[in-house]
């Protein structure tokens, strides 16, 4: 391979990781702000608010339970076949769930079988999901150059915001629509748009090369038959780091789905397309705070980089739902771009680099996916927990957003705990990587 040919593939990986990321969880989020806005309207009981709001946020938590059982199917076809493979798949089949989403019957046309319809393609954008960072994040960690690993690692989770961003631009104007409009046609449009995915997902990766450390396991026979069984047998307890780190994911999903739900409630009545800017913005934010917190975990390290974000999060999240309560909006937008851009980028941005650099090449992705994909269970179905907590009987005695903000903290301390456990790993060459006797490479 030429010199320049090796310089052009990391980045091209990082690219191909970006797009697909970006264009795979625009389809993933939009559902969620459809799920805070409409959906309680459109397909569940709307006579009674209060139950049909929390049956649409745990709609939305649905994915996350099914991105378990795609991490272990998903893992092991990774490991055991190659990683580009996993990264075509999960987009197309994204593309495709999305799409179905945006053409299914209300619950007013045909009664209780819509919500179950619902509920179902959930599950296939769940599947999906569980397969593509941990097949985007192999590739960039496996094509990387040495000391350089946590940036282009981050091109994943760049993309990941950007697909959000996207999300929420397309949502505002559909939001701003006259009320009729909106359960009737209008919030179909941004699932209908899906159906890109479904093409450029299939353009976009289908020539890129495998990794090279994957391609070496190829060409000397040392590919495991049985990656899980390897797996749970050598890196159990890494699995189990990941699970505690990735709870850091609640901060997400309780900042992008349960506080854009409380704060257009009928109790707080801030405007819904403000307070998707918010989200905007924020992202905007994260776009650039993520390459520069994952170049300093380059330099300083992944755990310290990481424990910013970790410890920070939970506090700014307090933050923030007290600047949503005061109803001040300059106030939400300062301290929303904060919290969700800045400090939570620093866990966000640099933890593909972190989980992936606890495991071989062998056992890599499923290790990530399964790691990630449990912990990220926990998290979806924290905006129904956060529902439940607003209710008159609260969390522990705690009710209202103080009681959804200890919530939140109580996961993060978990994700601070998994990782002081955690081996320092930025200085390791990537051969060594998941290996109990490596040393720090010169």
């Amino acid at each position: 391979m030429t010199e320049d040919r090796r310089e052009a593939t990391p980045r091209r990986a990082a690219v191909a990781a970006w797009i697909g990321s970006a264009l795979e969880y625009y389809d993933f989020f939009i559902y969620g702000a459809a799920a805070a806005l409409i959906f309680s309207k459109v397909f569940f009981d709307a006579s009674d608010p209060a139950t049909a709001t929390l049956q649409s946020l745990a709609s939305f938590g649905v994915a996350y339970a099914a991105r378990p059982v795609g991490a272990l199917i998903l893992g092991h076809i990774g490991d055991r076949f190659g990683r580009r493979r996993i990264m075509v798949f999960t987009l197309v089949l994204m593309g495709v769930a999305t799409f179905l989403i945006g053409c299914l019957p209300t619950r007013e046309q045909i009664g209780g079988l819509a919500p179950v319809l619902l509920v179902v393609l959930r599950v296939l954008q769940g599947l999906s999901a569980a397969g593509e960072q941990a097949s985007a994040n192999s590739m960039t960690l496996e094509h990387a150059p040495e000391g350089r690993r946590g940036y282009f690692t981050s091109f994943t989770l760049n993309g990941t915001q950007f697909g959000q961003i996207l999300a929420t631009l397309v949502f505002i104007p559909v939001a701003a629509l006259p009320e009729d409009q909106l359960l009737s046609w209008g919030w179909r449009v941004p699932f209908w748009c899906s159906v890109i995915v479904a093409v450029a997902g299939y353009l976009i990766r289908r020539h890129l090369s495998e990794t090279p450390a994957f391609q070496a396991q190829v060409a000397d026979g040392s590919v495991p038959k049985m990656p899980l069984a390897e797996l749970f047998r050598t890196h159990w307890i890494d699995v189990l780091r990941v699970i505690g780190a990735a709870l850091i994911a609640t901060v997400s999903t309780i900042f992008t789905v349960w506080a854009l739900n409380y704060a257009t409630s009928d109790e707080i009545g801030l405007d819904r397309s403000v307070m998707l800017w918010v989200g905007v913005l924020a992202n905007v934010v994260a776009l650039g705070a993520i390459p520069l917190w994952a170049r300093l975990s380059d330099r300083i390290g992944r755990r310290p980089v990481f424990l910013i974000g970790a410890i920070g999060s939970p506090i700014m999240i307090f933050a923030y739902l007290a600047s949503i309560n005061s109803g001040n909006y300059p106030l939400i937008f300062l301290v929303g771009c904060v919290c969700f851009g800045v400090v939570y980028s620093a866990s966000n941005g640099i933890w593909p680099a972190l989980y992936g650099e606890m495991f071989t090449t062998r056992v890599r992705l499923s290790g990530m996916a399964i790691g990630t994909q449990i912990g990220f269970a926990v998290a979806g179905f924290a905006v129904a927990s956060a529902a439940g907590i607003m209710t008159d009987d609260g969390w522990l005695g705690l009710q209202g957003w103080v009681g959804v903000g200890i919530f939140t903290a109580v996961l993060c301390a978990i994700s601070v705990i998994s990782v002081l456990t955690a081996k320092e790993t930025y200085q390791i060459p990537t051969a060594d990587l998941g290996r109990k006797d490596a040393a720090v490479g010169v």
